[in-house]
């Protein structure tokens, strides 16, 4: 059964056509002008409409128009008697499904809207399929099973389908750009584009030029007209990435384009309207640069809707593992080369090294390994010095003969706290304890 709606100033018509549709098992709405078709069309879901070409007042094509842009998933058919051929050719080209004259046979009726619902399960089909496949691939980047990763992962789930912006924060390789991917592929927007710029990069007259575009002459070397990343975003996801490098005068500029989605090319008064969703990421604690003075106010409530904190790696160490596996399988493949795993040795250096770059420090790493091993193992001497020497004599504890219980657990508290860092809460994740009791055994210790 489809929801059918028929659009039709000739009564006898609608009737008829609703009579037959009904006992076919549809549900069929009448409407015998645009304007009482557009009040249906906004209370009803409908899958298909048949609409007239001669109506008074809106038109069949004009009608046509405003219900793609208001429910571009209907398809539809027109009806007509006076059309040429060349209208109907026009009405076909403009997105109608198919065209009949009048009079028809109801039968006939009948068999094109049986094709047309055909063709539209096909297309939602095939779309549910690609969505499908977008997010498959946007999430099979991101590898992790710590409580830390399952949470990030929950949010991005729930956040995907919206159109809040969204504002990742976390320090630098932690995988920012991965996490703005999975959640335009797995929006509504996946299939428009998912533009990426760096604030950081640019001095402020570049990056405006990128941003909104100029037109032929706007400044010196600009001989031509330059399409900004905003309006290749059109429809689609924005990533300002490192927006928290980005200068005072060019953050007012941005403020607006976030407020009603309106800028105008270097060089232009035409004012253009884009519909951008953004994802924005930084490195830099907002909320301080707010207190410095150093990012507006204004401007990071626009971007705080929806914030998600990316935590360092080693704060979710159970990932690495599963990341250096990850990583070896794919450079292994990029390089032909048959390397089944990492050494004892090599596994606990990876496993307890602080990763101060992160993701992306750990994924060098493995590409270097990869690039040098020469049997089937990674080992000690495939990894950089920076690893094989001074994190893997910390990851080591010597404890003499004789040491007492309590001195023994006050070495190893203070080695781990040495290797986190001074991070209490990695520590007590190392140690196997909660972050209370680490606290209580350090209160001990001061007394």
């Amino acid at each position: 059964m489809a929801q059918i709606l028929i659009v039709d100033d000739d009564l006898n018509t609608c009737q008829s056509l609703a009579a037959v549709l009904s006992k076919e098992g549809h549900q069929v709405f009448e409407a015998h002008s645009g304007k009482e078709a557009l009040e249906r069309i906004r209370s009803q879901d409908v899958e298909l409409a048949v609409i007239d070409l001669m109506m008074p007042g809106m038109n069949g094509l004009e009608f046509f128009q405003t219900l793609k842009a208001l429910r571009p998933e209907v398809i539809a058919l027109m009806i007509s008697a006076q059309a040429t051929v060349e209208v109907a050719v026009s009405a076909i080209k403009g997105g109608i499904y198919d065209f009949i004259t009048k009079p028809f046979r109801l039968g006939e009726m009948k068999k094109a809207i049986a094709k047309a619902l055909e063709a539209q399960t096909l297309l939602t089909e095939n779309k549910r399929l690609r969505q499908a496949l977008r997010e498959k691939a946007s999430f099979s980047k991101i590898i992790g099973t710590s409580p830390a990763f399952v949470q990030i992962m929950d949010l991005v789930s729930k956040v995907a389908p919206t159109r809040s912006t969204v504002l990742l924060s976390g320090e630098s390789g932690t995988g920012k750009e991965i996490i703005a991917e999975a959640i335009h592929f797995a929006s509504p927007r996946g299939e428009n584009p998912l533009v990426k710029i760096n604030c950081g990069a640019l001095t402020d007259s570049l990056l405006e030029s990128e941003l909104f575009g100029h037109e032929k002459g706007a400044f010196t070397g600009a001989h031509q007209q330059r399409i900004g990343r905003f309006e290749l975003a059109n429809g689609g996801t924005l990533f300002l990435d490192e927006i928290g490098e980005m200068s005072l005068g060019m953050q007012v500029k941005l403020l607006r384009v976030l407020q009603d989605g309106c800028f105008e090319r270097v060089g232009s008064s035409r004012t253009i309207q884009v519909d951008v969703r953004i994802i924005a990421a930084t490195n830099r604690d907002l909320e301080k640069e707010v207190q410095a003075g150093r990012f507006r106010q204004d401007l990071y409530y626009r971007l705080n809707v929806i914030t998600i904190d990316i935590p360092p790696l080693r704060e979710r160490a159970e990932d690495i593992p599963l990341l250096a596996v990850f990583f070896l399988n794919k450079y292994s493949e990029l390089n032909n080369k048959n390397i089944t795993g990492f050494s004892a040795e090599v596994q606990q250096i990876l496993n307890h090294y602080s990763w101060p770059g992160n993701v992306r420090e750990l994924e060098n790493v493995i590409e270097r390994a990869v690039s040098l091993c020469q049997t089937q193992t990674i080992t000690l001497s495939d990894l950089p010095s920076r690893l094989a020497l001074s994190d893997h004599t910390e990851s080591h504890l010597m404890i003499p003969m004789g040491i007492s219980l309590a001195e023994m657990e006050q070495t190893v508290l203070e080695k781990t706290l040495l290797m986190t860092k001074g991070d209490k809460k990695s520590a007590a994740r190392l140690l196997g304890i909660s972050l209370s009791s680490l606290y209580n055994k350090l209160g001990r210790k001061e007394m």
